[in-house]
């Protein structure tokens, strides 16, 4: 190797010439590859001067057409301002939503068709809308122009004339016969403003609230005429208008058989100077139906004066007899028994009127509940009826307790109450065997007596009452002895007997005139015997539509017949009164279970209205301290 060829290899001429092609051959490259350098150098400078023009001239000048065409286009919403076709895609789309979606449902709405219909009325609302115009068919006197029953017109326009200063005209006739008993028309009176003021919402919801205003008030007009109701003293009491006996043969209300519209024999009055069960009586229903009538001021403060002026009649012991003594006619229908049970029954209601803590005292004085057995636990006393206030007074005050718990003096007395009305409830059902029951499952709490639905209809109302009061303060139940029961019983028991009365019987037969499609047809009734043909039949030309077998040719609507035996057995004959008569205070039974069953208008009951009158149980917060001043 020669020492000057420091990368090796030969150093021969053709490695030479070799050698010199190859440098040749670089340099041509080299050179192309300057030129096309130099050529992209000079683009680029181009470039960069077009680009400087344009920048210039978008500062120093206007721009020009190609930064137009670039340019988005906004609109100005006010608050905020957004791309042209961002907007217009919006709005597109809206007109789109409202073409496919809302139009068509604005179209359908706006065509005729059926409206959408509430749910249908339960039985309990069928037949309570029958049961209150049993009241329309009773009434006596000059008859407004609404009355439903077209085949009842005036009657009784010359009631307690010339005796009784302005006349005792109105009020009810209380069953078959054309008699105004006022005992049990009272009694029918309170247990009507009871069931109105607890389910007032339910009347409404059924469109029959203003109805039984105007069948209450029908009978507290009547029964304000029963005693001088100016006077601050009384000293007696009208107690009946009409009467007869079973054997009577002189024209009266027994021996004719007349409607009422056709009457022309002699109806004496009867009035008593010592009347305290009646005069109790009557108080309580007047303080009843002022609660009902609180929105009308005038008539309700009229009724309070009225059942306060009687109160000193009722509570004189020189007064302190019943009402039917030494009274034929009255004791034959109804024979009162006592009148403690009264006092308790108007004692209460007259404080819940006035908020008179006299009357609350009185119902709840020891001796007056001890005379009047209250928590001796027969059952006899446990059945509420016209002759026995016990059980409804006793409910009444524990509503007291449950509601208000008012505390001392009054809380040991009303404790008892309440738990005397827990044994009644006990005593109603099935399990406890206080009462029989019929195979059919009417209990018997009239002891297998004549008549046994009105009392059971009492019964019902009360048992669906405590329940409602129960589940109002959120009291899931009561105990009877070591068993605790559920409040849903005492429903149960409460729909089973008035489903009984409506049909779900062994005879398959609705014991209310003209609910369901077998129901009685000869129902004993002088004004629904007698044809409508505008012709007047004499005291005993009517006795032949009695004795018939025919069907009466009017329906009492709404009438609940005195019911099967404790065989479950029912004939439809007339002259069986006692199973095919209605009564006044029976259907006012009726009235209170069926408004307590129904489902219209919710399950509840109205807890304040009763108390509205009562003042406040515990003496108001003292005002604020004044601001202090430096």
């Amino acid at each position: 190797m020669h020492p000057g060829n420091v990368w090796g290899g030969s150093l021969d001429a053709v490695d030479s010439d070799r050698a010199a092609a190859e440098e040749e051959e670089r340099r041509r490259t080299m050179s192309e590859w300057d030129r096309g350098a130099l050529h992209s150098q000079r683009l680029t400078a181009e470039h960069d001067r077009s680009q400087l023009d344009e920048t210039q001239q978008s500062w120093l000048l206007a721009p020009n057409d190609s930064w137009k065409k670039k340019k988005k286009k906004y609109v100005n919403l006010g608050c905020v301002s957004v791309s042209r076709t961002a907007f217009m895609w919006t709005v597109g789309s809206i007109i789109v939503l409202f073409l496919v979606v809302a139009l068509p449902i604005i179209i359908v709405k706006s065509l005729p068709g059926k409206k959408s219909m509430p749910p249908p009325p339960d039985n309990y609302t069928l037949a309570l809308h029958k049961a209150i115009q049993f009241f329309d068919a009773q009434k006596s006197g000059k008859l407004p122009k609404k009355n439903k029953v077209s085949w009842r017109g005036d009657s009784g326009l010359k009631d307690g004339q010339p005796d009784v200063v302005g006349g005792l005209v109105g009020g009810y006739y209380d069953g078959g016969s054309n008699i105004k008993f006022h005992f049990p028309m009272a009694f029918s009176m309170t247990m009507l403003s009871w069931s109105l003021i607890e389910y007032s919402h339910k009347y409404k919801a059924i469109n029959e609230y203003d109805h039984m205003r105007d069948v209450l008030k029908w009978g507290t007009d009547y029964l304000l005429l029963t005693f001088n109701n100016s006077a601050t003293r009384l000293d007696h009491i009208y107690t009946q208008v009409g009467g007869g006996l079973r054997d009577s043969d002189s024209p009266d209300d027994i021996y004719c058989w007349q409607k009422p519209e056709d009457m022309s024999y002699d109806r004496p009055v009867i009035s008593s100077t010592s009347a305290a069960d009646l005069g109790a009586e009557v108080a309580a229903a007047l303080a009843a139906a002022s609660i009902v009538f609180n929105d009308k001021p005038d008539y309700a403060k009229k009724l309070k004066k009225g059942a306060e002026v009687l109160y000193p009649f009722f509570r004189s012991k020189s007064r302190r007899r019943r009402y039917s003594d030494g009274q034929p006619t009255s004791q034959a229908f109804y024979n009162s028994t006592s009148m403690f049970d009264e006092f308790m029954w108007a004692g209460a209601w007259l404080y819940y009127a006035t908020g008179n803590k006299t009357y609350i005292q009185l119902a709840t004085t020891p001796s007056v509940p001890q005379t009047a057995k209250a928590f001796a636990n027969r059952p006899e006393l446990m059945v509420p009826s016209w002759n026995n206030k016990l059980p409804g007074a006793m409910l009444l005050m524990t509503r007291y307790r449950l509601f208000l718990n008012p505390g001392f003096p009054y809380e040991n007395m009303l404790n008892r109450y309440h738990n005397a009305t827990g044994i009644t409830m006990c005593a109603y059902l099935k399990q406890y065997n206080v009462f029989n029951r019929t195979s059919g499952g009417l209990i018997q709490v009239n002891l297998g007596k004549p008549r046994p639905l009105e009392y059971v209809a009492h019964a019902s109302f009360l048992a669906s009452l405590f329940a409602d009061y129960l589940n109002s303060t959120g009291v899931p139940g009561w105990y009877c002895g070591p068993d605790f029961v559920e409040n849903h019983v005492l429903k149960d028991f409460a729909q089973s007997q008035i489903d009984y009365i409506l049909g779900d019987n062994p005879l398959k037969m609705s014991y209310v005139v003209g609910f369901g499609k077998k129901f009685p047809r000869r129902v004993y009734h002088r004004g629904a015997t007698i044809p409508n043909d505008k012709k007047r039949r004499s005291c005993r030309e009517g006795l032949k539509y009695r004795d018939t077998k025919n069907h009466n040719p009017n329906n009492i609507t709404g009438a609940m017949v005195g019911g099967p035996n404790k065989l479950d057995q029912f004939h439809d004959l007339r002259n069986n009164y006692n199973a095919s008569e209605p009564t006044l205070s029976g259907n006012a039974g009726l009235v209170a279970a069926l408004i307590s069953l129904t489902s219209s208008g919710d399950y509840r009951i109205d807890k304040n209205s009763m108390f509205s009158s009562v003042p406040p149980l515990y003496p108001p917060a003292p005002p604020p301290p004044k601001a202090w001043k430096p």
